[in-house]
């Protein structure tokens, strides 16, 4: 469906052409003078010197050919030569009955499903989820969804990292602690335990303690190195003990996700591809590609068109260990051969674009990847507290996922109970819940990816200004509307019908409509979520504005109330939707 500006666009062009000038200057925006107009050209302005004519003179003209254009209400030529246009309300209620009749409300889909592998999450097995894993969750998931919303097949995955020192560590500590387990035991050829043996919270003790241990002691250091050979290698009662670790692992962060309204097609790690990096380091080698530099066996990444020198991808280290850089393209090995897509987008902390600048460029340069294969990384910036650093608890330590998640369903649900004391203490629960998840979400979302923000759990969690919870009280405002128009009516809402807009916030709101499949296109495009954010802020202060200004239950004129309701339902489902498209939802009161 084509989009208003477009075709704002294109009779303006049109004009253009008709009055003798290149229809190129028909090009129109949204006005940035809300008070004077609707939307603006500036064509006249770039055409003057062109034409060699006082561009007030060249708008008048267009604005002669547009008079009588049933699209518009308004077509003003201002001096020094700009065009000034407003809709005609009958246009904007033809476009929205029509967006809504379309599929997506009117974003364009591409002819096929492209099929886009999306790299989020990233946790190390092991380790609680913190606070740190924040972003590239939220950010992640949010883009999962805006991408499926717009036409592609998305396969978003985890990528654990569950392969590399971490885990000699953890065997190593648990051998000293347990050294009787007939994990250890070389001789013994029976089938292992199908309990771990260790639970959660030792395992996620464990750890700490044996990095701790290494970082002074180099014989447990070098023990940890041994075992994470012989892991890698094979060892059977290792790959045993692994799989405890998996296990334990992962059913935590499964449920530490969906506690964050957030999930994965895949649960793929760097051991997913370890039995395939052999074969592929033995391509790059034949194929010419790499070659040994100081006894590390490297791809030159360098062109020359680069500002600042880019050093070399290492594949193997000088002895013939792995790197993030070997699993991440051995990943994309993988992902190519089984799902062939046309783009796989990473999120990740933008300190890591050196490593996928290399990543990339090497993927590219050995067929690994083909040369239209789209690999893009979406950096994003650090989450600081109040003080301009990285966001940590009162005691400087960094705080646990699921218990700043539950602190703020705490402060959430101590708000709902008191500002309604009718409401039960279950709804209550998962009311404070869905309104803390769009405190943090939103917090984050309506942020430009790369930047760094401040994490202020107090202004996300205000009901006023631009944050979630005021996004999701707008919408109960709505629903309570609604439901109280079919109680006095007996009327449904869904089948109310939309009228030409009477007052200018009502036009508004009409107009903030059509500008939805816009939004979602271009946060899709250039993988901002903030996008959305922006667009649902904008769309929720046209609607307050309009139930502030407007008597829509105490109508009296059945018609006129209808309208209105239409009006709603709509601004319901378009709102709904933009929210889904962040990762949270809203209740059905507050």
């Amino acid at each position: 469906m084509e989009k208003v500006l477009d075709l704002i666009s294109k009779e303006v062009s049109d004009a253009f052409e008709a009055a003798g000038y290149d229809r190129s200057l028909g090009k129109c925006g949204i006005s940035n003078r809300p008070d004077l107009c609707e939307y603006q050209c500036n064509g006249a302005m770039a055409g003057a010197k062109q034409y060699h004519k006082a561009p007030f003179m060249i708008a008048d003209e267009v604005c002669e050919k547009l008079s009588g254009n049933e699209m518009f209400e308004k077509v003003e030529s201002v001096k020094p030569g700009f065009l000034n246009l407003n809709l005609s309300k009958d246009f904007v209620r033809t476009y929205i009955v029509r967006m809504l009749h379309e599929k997506k409300f009117g974003v364009t889909l591409p002819g096929h499903e492209p099929t886009i592998v999306l790299d989020y999450g990233g946790p190390n097995v092991a380790k609680p989820l913190h606070v740190g894993h924040l972003r590239s969750a939220v950010i992640g998931e949010s883009l999962k969804r805006i991408l499926k919303y717009a036409g592609n097949k998305v396969v978003g995955d985890v990528h654990l990292g569950d392969w590399g020192l971490q885990m000699g560590l953890i065997i190593t500590e648990l051998k000293e602690r347990k050294p009787d387990l007939v994990y250890f035991d070389d001789s013994y050829t029976g089938s292992y335990p199908k309990e771990a043996p260790f639970t959660l919270s030792e395992l996620e003790e464990i750890y700490p303690a044996a990095s701790g241990k290494s970082k002074e002691d180099e014989n447990f250091k070098a023990r940890a190195l041994e075992a994470t050979k012989k892991l890698q290698d094979g060892n059977r009662g290792y790959r045993a003990l692994w799989h405890h670790i998996l296990n334990v692992s992962v059913t935590d962060l499964k449920k530490n996700y969906k506690n964050l309204n957030v999930s994965f097609d895949l649960w793929w790690g760097e051991s997913t591809v370890h039995d395939i990096i052999p074969g592929m380091v033995d391509m790059m080698k034949q194929g010419g590609y790499a070659h040994e530099s100081q006894g590390a066996l490297v791809v030159d990444v360098a062109e020359e068109s680069d500002s600042k020198e880019l050093p070399p991808c290492i594949i193997l280290k000088s002895d013939g260990a792995a790197l993030y850089a070997t699993t991440d393209l051995a990943t994309i090995q993988k992902r190519m051969d089984e799902y062939h897509p046309q783009a796989i987008y990473y999120v990740a902390d933008k300190r890591q674009s050196l490593h996928f600048t290399q990543v990339f460029r090497t993927a590219h340069k050995t067929k690994l990847a083909m040369p239209e294969t789209d690999l893009q990384f979406v950096g994003f910036g650090t989450m600081n507290g109040k003080d301009g650093k990285p966001f940590k608890t009162r005691d400087g330590g960094v705080p646990r996922l699921e218990k700043l998640i539950a602190e703020i369903d705490e402060q959430m649900y101590a708000r709902i109970k008191e500002g309604n004391a009718e409401i039960g203490d279950d709804e209550a629960k998962k009311t404070a819940h869905q309104v803390a998840l769009s405190a943090i979400k939103y917090g984050d979302l309506s942020n430009q990816p790369s930047k760094d923000y401040i994490f202020d759990i107090d202004k996300f969690t205000s009901f006023e200004g631009d944050t979630g919870p005021y996004l999701l009280y707008t919408i109960v405002r709505i629903k309570s509307i609604l439901a109280k128009y079919e109680a006095k009516t007996g009327k449904k809402y869904k089948e109310a019908k939309l009228d030409v807009a009477q007052s200018d916030n009502e036009k508004k709101l009409n107009l903030q409509l059509t500008r939805f499949s816009e939004a979602v296109e271009s946060a899709a495009k250039e993988l901002m979520p903030n996008r959305i954010c922006a667009y649902i802020y904008a769309l929720a202060n046209d609607f307050n504005s309009f139930y502030h200004e407007t008597r829509i239950l105490a109508e009296e004129d059945e018609r006129k109330q209808e309208s209105y309701i239409a009006l709603l339902y709509i601004t319901l489902r378009v709102m709904e939707t933009g929210i889904d498209l962040l990762g949270f939802d809203a209740p059905e009161r507050m």
